[in-house]
């Protein structure tokens, strides 16, 4: 037989839509999630000496998504070493 026309295909597109659009959705708040804790983090940990709190609170928040993934794995690495939590 051919592929499946009708009502039950529909269906499945239907579902498939629904499911991806409930994955993109807990991705997104998963993603502004991490982009605020790391924004938040900078700010209350970041310590106040010179202006890096100033850029990395900046970096963070103009570049969002990829702002807080460079501060995640460069800076907080280097910051939890040198100074603590």
């Amino acid at each position: 037989m051919g592929p499946q026309h009708g009502i039950g295909a529909l269906e499945d597109i239907q579902m498939i839509a629904l499911l991806t659009g409930l994955f993109s959705l807990l991705l997104a708040i998963a993603a502004f999630g991490f982009w605020v804790w790391m924004f938040i983090e900078c700010l209350t940990k970041e310590p106040s000496e010179g202006n890096d709190k100033l850029i990395w609170a900046a970096v963070i928040f103009f570049l969002n998504g990829p702002g807080a993934l460079l501060y995640y794995f460069i800076r907080r690495p280097t910051r939890i070493e040198q100074f603590g939590e």
